[in-house]
């Protein structure tokens, strides 16, 4: 038969000791995708760390999803495309783990004289010849002849939400940051406060029009009695007392409320409130990409919009900070200067700035990162792509960081990976001598998490002298 077509066996055609079987692995991709699918969350099929004192001593696979082999059976094979399914019985024999082949087979046990209903014997062994499961299942067999093309199986992807989860949990034995809470006047402002606080990451210091605060508070049902405030007049007003309490080393961080980005930045930049380093103000973005095999850093999305190549390096030097207080001083990220190609060309900047910065990264004017550049998107997260075009790199197809070109394609591309590669994007602002925390009202919370997690390890860098 071919195998592009599903063809049944008819109710007529059928013969009683007629058998067919499948064999399928089960892999950490099944369980995550059955537990997605049916909301079966158990630790025992989900958390390592519990299954291992329990009765299996280790991760084990869904039972329904050796249940589900039989289904495929009857379904595709025997008898194939028409089966109603009616009944079954199951008995789980053992417990089937991550790298057992399962074989199931089916045997015509009875067919009924009055009815198109057929009973088949079910029963699983793994690759040792132990049996898993076994059982009877009852249909309704088709009557008439169906051939059809064979469906195929949808792209999924999988996504592994523990790459956030080990930097939010590292935060654990750290001591919560004293956050200035910049015009918190909306539920949503106040319900990601609620979240970090709860997590014991921030020790907020709400700053802004109180009544309008408390009003906040009173529909999101959150109780501030125990949260610090300072009423101001209006927006302006509070940002420009959050940034005066970080000058004066009151408070470890900047939570942006219900105000803009623009407006809160305008009273963070000016040199005379103190709040300036050596390298200019910029954002990042950390993202958990599913279809990327790494966590990556995309910079800068939202502060600098027609960046010069000496401001690039700045913006380039934050983002291997920030990489190396997240993921270890002993290492240096890659980091793929972005382009929209990956030569240079004298009447394309974006692509001169790469090859400066890089000149720069030879001379010692960056640090601590590898860098390549100018990249095309696809050569800096594809290593086939980088191949086809002969490009011989250390950083295309395994960067950690990308270095956009200016604002409006750094925006642009952080928002199709969040809105069509359904990312998750953590913001954060850098290069202040107080990590800036910015959330989106569309931020999930793992990803407000993130962001407190990230102003967390960046306060005790530089309390520790780390960055300067």
């Amino acid at each position: 038969m071919n195998d592009e077509y599903l063809e049944n066996i008819t109710f007529d055609e059928i013969t009683l000791g007629q058998k067919a079987s499948l064999s399928r692995e089960l892999t950490q991709d099944d369980i995550n995708l059955f537990a997605a699918m049916s909301g079966d969350v158990n630790p025992a099929h989900m958390d390592p760390g519990f299954a291992k004192s329990e009765l299996f001593h280790g991760v084990v696979g869904h039972g329904m999803w050796s249940g589900s082999l039989i289904s495929a059976i009857l379904g595709t094979i025997l008898p194939g495309p028409g089966t109603i399914y009616l009944q079954q019985d199951i008995t789980f024999k053992k417990p089937v783990r991550i790298g057992d082949v399962i074989t199931t087979t089916l045997i015509v046990q009875d067919k009924k004289t009055d009815k198109p209903i057929v009973s088949f014997n079910c029963r699983g062994v793994n690759q040792r010849g132990e049996t898993v499961i076994e059982g009877l299942a009852t249909v309704l067999a088709p009557i008439k002849k169906i051939r059809v093309l064979r469906a195929e199986l949808p792209h999924i992807a999988i996504h592994h939400a523990d790459r956030f989860n080990a930097t939010i949990q590292s935060c654990k034995d750290m001591p919560a940051i004293r956050t200035a809470v910049v015009h918190p006047v909306k539920p949503n402002a106040l319900e990601a406060v609620a979240d970090s606080v709860k997590a014991g990451l921030i020790i907020p210091v709400l700053i802004g029009p109180l009544a309008k605060i408390k009003t906040a508070a009173d529909k999101a049902g959150i109780d501030l009695s125990d949260w610090e405030t300072i009423d101001t007049e209006h927006s302006h007003a509070a940002a420009a007392k959050a940034v005066e309490l970080a000058a004066a080393g009151e408070v470890d961080a900047l939570m942006k409320g219900s105000l803009s980005t623009e407006e809160l930045m305008a009273a963070v930049l000016p040199t005379k409130f103190g709040l300036r380093t050596k390298y200019r103000v910029s954002h990042a973005y950390v993202m958990d990409v599913p279809s990327y095999h790494k966590p990556l850093i995309v910079t800068d999305a939202g502060i600098n919009i027609t960046p010069s190549a000496a401001e690039k390096a700045d913006i380039c030097q934050n983002a291997i900070n920030l990489w190396r207080i997240l993921y270890g001083e002993d290492k240096k990220p890659k980091v793929a200067i972005l382009a929209a190609t990956e030569l240079v060309n004298p009447k394309m900047q974006p692509t001169v700035d790469a090859a400066i910065l890089c000149k720069m990264a030879d001379r010692g004017q960056i640090t601590n990162g590898i860098l390549d550049g100018p990249l095309a998107f696809d050569n800096a997260i594809s290593k086939q792509a980088a191949d086809d075009k002969d490009i011989s790199s250390p950083v295309a197809g395994d960067a950690d960081i990308l270095l956009v070109p200016d604002i409006e394609s750094g925006n642009i591309l952080a928002k199709q990976l969040t809105f069509l590669g359904h990312s998750d994007a953590a913001g954060i602002v850098l290069g202040a001598r107080v990590p800036v925390i910015l959330f989106s009202r569309a931020d999930s919370l793992r990803t407000r998490l993130l962001s407190c997690a990230l102003a967390v390890k960046i306060a005790a860098a530089r309390h520790e002298g780390k960055i300067k």
